[in-house]
């Protein structure tokens, strides 16, 4: 019988036969030509079989070596861990215990209202005293024991006690603090041993998304690591300082979190956690932090001159909406038109214009009122930032000097005495820098009340922070207009006041 095929090919070449079957290395190549062989055999002699099943074992055996998957050689190649990030970070993070001494009275028969008013004055209460204690978590950014935490974390302290991770506890100094941000900084002494301590990242390169690690002592129960992801940028209209753009994450944050770290998988520290939105007290998956740009800027402030230093734009504006942006002609709607400008602001002698819509600042986007203050805060003093603006149609650029409020007119503080309806009263006046420092809009003119003491301004129920509009006819501008007007001892007194952005009128007879 006279072969043909692939057996008469095997006969000839059986080298080159068996090597590109073995070179196939597949199992459906290998069933293939076993089927063939299978078909060959039905016609030849048995032995053909034989071989054809040796070939296909040959080729089986080869497969499992490309087939198998690798198996890891360690630990770290088998689950994805966070604790070489945390190894570094956690000695940097403390825990932070304060206390205070709060005065009370024990209260007797005589403290009930009805026999109080028989025995007016009379102390016949006991006076105790008790210790409140407070916790929270600090950052250390210094290896001479420079710390960082929430000023709320050590407002109205007696004592301020720093545990480092590694349980050594030392008592802590204020270098400086910031109400307004929620920022304070100690000073430890760790006996002129270095400790370790964090850098501060970039939080303009976080994006929505990123991981990142909250690092605290929530509760008191020790310090503690969790994890979650950047939930928003930029978050203001949180209810708290209008100098804040914060980071908002889902990583749990509790009660005692307050000051620590939330850093970046690169270890860096990229924010202060602060606050928690919550409606039990716990965490829902929203929680805040300041970002470190700022805290850098504050903190550089504070060990400096023990002041917290902000710039100013000196302008008023409001988001553009849907409705501005088409009567305005923008392609979208974007930015944040000016309202207001004060004719002594960088923005003033920078050429903008009421009415001018501001799309960026220093290549960040520019949305809302607090993202300029924002922009402000965290640019150096002295420099020239650029400014993106869009004016009748058209997209213009300038550049506008980061500078300090100024102080005019004078505060001219001075304390009002006399036979007068503001007696008792210590006033000043009203400029951009005293504004900003007493928390007020620059746009707020005339003569504030600093403080009231005893005398007819505290019978008339004046405030600190009311603003004397108007006396006896005549609009404040000035302390010393204000006394020049005070000596005239008229019969009766008009009194105008702006309390809180609410007008008040009250007419007084001496």
């Amino acid at each position: 019988m006279k072969m043909r095929g692939p057996t008469r090919m095997l006969r000839r070449r059986p080298k080159r036969f068996l090597f590109g079957l073995h070179l196939s290395g597949s199992i459906g190549s290998a069933l293939s030509i076993f089927s063939v062989y299978t078909g060959i055999c039905e016609f030849s002699h048995r032995r053909w079989l034989v071989l054809g099943c040796l070939i296909l074992g040959v080729t089986w055996a080869s497969w499992p070596t490309m087939a198998e998957p690798s198996i890891p050689s360690d630990r770290h190649a088998v689950q994805l861990s966070y604790a070489p990030v945390v190894g570094k970070v956690a000695p940097a993070v403390v825990n932070i215990y304060t206390r205070r001494r709060v005065s009370t009275s024990s209260r007797s028969l005589f403290s009930d209202p009805f026999f109080e008013r028989f025995f007016e004055g009379m102390p016949f209460g006991v006076p105790r005293e008790r210790i409140e204690s407070s916790l929270g978590s600090g950052v250390v950014i210094g290896s001479e024991g420079l710390i960082i935490t929430n000023q709320h974390v050590i407002a109205g302290s007696d004592e301020i006690i720093v545990v480092l991770s590694d349980r050594r506890e030392f008592e802590a100094k204020i270098v400086g603090s910031d109400d307004k941000i929620d920022l304070a900084v100690l000073l430890i002494d760790p006996d002129g041993e270095p400790l370790p301590f964090l850098e501060f990242g970039d939080s303009d390169g976080l994006e929505v998304g990123d991981i990142v690690l909250a690092i605290g002592n929530p509760f008191g129960v020790g310090q503690t690591v969790t994890s979650g992801i950047v939930s928003a940028l930029g978050r203001s209209a949180v209810g708290l300082s209008d100098w804040r753009s914060f980071i908002q994450t889902d990583a749990a944050i509790n009660p005692g979190n307050s000051g620590g770290a939330l850093v970046n998988l690169s270890s860096e520290l990229i924010g202060v956690n602060t606050a928690i939105f919550s409606r039990s007290g716990g965490s829902i998956g929203i929680g805040f932090a300041i970002p470190a740009n700022l805290v850098r800027v504050i903190v550089d402030s504070l060990v400096a001159g023990g002041k917290a230093v902000r710039p100013w734009s000196g302008i008023l504006g409001q988001s553009v909406d849907y409705e501005i942006g088409r009567a305005l002609g923008l392609p979208t709607p974007r930015g944040m038109i000016i309202k207001a400008m004060h004719a002594l602001s960088p923005a003033w002698e920078a050429g903008l214009k009421i009415g001018d819509v501001i799309l960026s600042i220093d290549g960040h986007d520019i949305d809302n009122p607090q993202g300029l203050r924002y922009r402000m805060v965290t640019s150096a003093l002295g420099v020239n930032i650029p400014i993106i603006f869009f004016r009748e149609g058209k997209i213009s650029e300038t550049t506008m000097q980061v500078v300090m409020p100024p102080e005019d007119p004078p505060r001219d503080v001075m304390v009002l005495e006399g036979s007068n309806p503001l007696s008792g009263a210590t006033v000043g006046n009203l400029s951009p820098g005293f504004a900003q420092e007493l928390g007020l809009e620059w746009t707020r003119i005339g003569v504030v009340v600093l403080r009231v003491e005893s005398g007819y301004a505290a019978r008339l129920g004046l405030r600190v922070g009311d603003i004397v509009l108007e006396l006896a006819g005549e609009k404040i501008t000035s302390t010393k207009q204000l006394l020049k007007i005070l000596n005239q001892e008229p019969v009766e007194w008009e009194i105008k006041i702006d309390r809180g952005g609410k007008l008040m009128s009250v007419v007084v007879r001496l």
